[in-house]
């Protein structure tokens, strides 16, 4: 029998298939030993993996289920898996040259990555692995494809204006202006993203649309499954976390078309990342991930009995990951590693929450299922 050599890094399935395929006979090469750099890159990946460093939870929060008479979708995934992190370290310890900037850490925790250009139309597929690092409070982005990323509303670009149907170039501007508006302050406005009553974004909505204003509202005041603010609104509680820094990473695009009420059509698809960190005096910082989808109009009102510059809510989507299922306070709750969870298990599928390359009606699952990273 082949004798494994003493002290190597071989991780013991390769080793195991080796000594099948040689006792079948089977046409193979030896486990090869890790260069140096890789193993430096292994190691440190097994001693966060050793003190329970795997991603958090993905959590799909619920939406309306009645809005303007037409049913919709209620979508909830929460907990965590290492699978997909698991072959990024096996990407890593073959080949540690594909990780760019500086992944052994020799230019600091954050090395500058060159910004992607602003999002035009939907991706073809999920961001690709970013290097496998521990988020800090000097680098809470670190390990997350969100480092190249804008920074909070500079990511909120606008398309450039122009007529559309019987709609003027400026009443399309306006729109645009009051959907920015509404993103903005639903979440990236750090008063709200503190707990605190979203002013900004509620003043954007029409009060005559028909029980949403006063549902949001409600929410507020006394949040519950069926009232819940985190359908529109980003809030986390600030006696639990806190954000590390004051940069959200901000992903996504805004198209318009001709409205069917005699207005404009906003469509608005963006992913939000918030880094926090717990207010006990932890430092283990951990990230949520906010995805919302939204269609809105700037209606008529010669035609329609609409409220001037006030949009309508039309549709509205979201998920959450890294946040605690079943809870509704209000709050987000993001889960952190080192603290136990005591949610439910998870029973829905894996869903990468960096992943903008399908939209949110693709999966109809209302069930807590898990990400795989955070």
């Amino acid at each position: 029998m082949t004798e494994r050599p003493a002290g190597d890094s071989i991780p013991d399935e390769e080793w195991e298939k080796f000594l099948r395929d040689s006792e079948s006979g089977a046409v193979g090469d030896a486990p090869k030993e890790p260069s140096a750099r890789a193993r430096i890159v292994a190691e440190r990946l097994r001693q966060q993996d050793a003190r329970g460093e795997t991603p958090a939870g993905w959590r799909a929060g619920p939406t309306w289920e009645e809005m303007n008479g037409r049913k919709v979708r209620r979508r909830r995934v929460w907990t965590a898996v290492g699978v997909v992190a698991a072959v990024a370290v096996v990407a890593v310890a073959l080949k540690p040259s594909l990780l760019p900037g500086d992944p052994f850490g020799t230019g600091g925790p954050d090395v500058a990555a060159s910004p992607l250009p602003a999002e035009t139309a939907a991706p073809t597929d999920a961001p690709a692995e970013a290097p496998p690092q521990t988020p800090t409070l000097d680098a809470p982005f670190a390990g997350s494809p969100a480092l190249r990323w804008a920074d909070g509303e500079a990511g909120i670009v606008l398309p450039k204006a122009r007529a559309v149907g019987g709609a003027s170039k400026e009443r399309v501007e306006q729109a645009l202006r009051l959907t920015r508006k509404l993103v903005v302050g639903a979440n990236l406005d750090p008063k709200v993203l503190r707990g605190e009553r979203p002013t900004a974004a509620l003043g954007v909505l029409d009060p005559k649309q028909p029980n949403l204003v006063d549902h949001l509202k409600a929410g507020l005041r006394s949040p519950s499954k069926k009232r819940d603010p985190l359908q529109m609104f980003s809030r986390f509680d600030p006696d639990e976390v806190r954000l590390v820094g004051d940069v959200v990473k901000t992903r996504g695009r805004v198209t318009f078309k001709k409205g069917a009420y005699n207005g404009v059509a906003v469509h608005a698809d963006y992913t939000f990342v918030y880094p926090v960190v717990r207010t006990d005096g932890s430092t283990e910082v951990t990230r949520t991930i906010v995805r919302r989808v939204l269609d809105v109009e700037l209606s008529d009102p010669a035609h329609y009995d609409a409220t001037p510059g006030r949009l309508a809510v039309l549709k509205h989507d979201q998920e959450v990951g890294n946040s605690s299922c079943d809870v509704y306070d209000g709050y987000l709750h993001p889960e952190f590693s080192r603290t136990e969870s005591t949610g439910p298990s998870p029973t829905g599928p894996t869903t990468d929450p960096y992943d903008r390359s399908k939209g949110l009606d693709e999966d109809g699952s209302a069930d807590c299922g898990t990400v795989s990273r955070v």
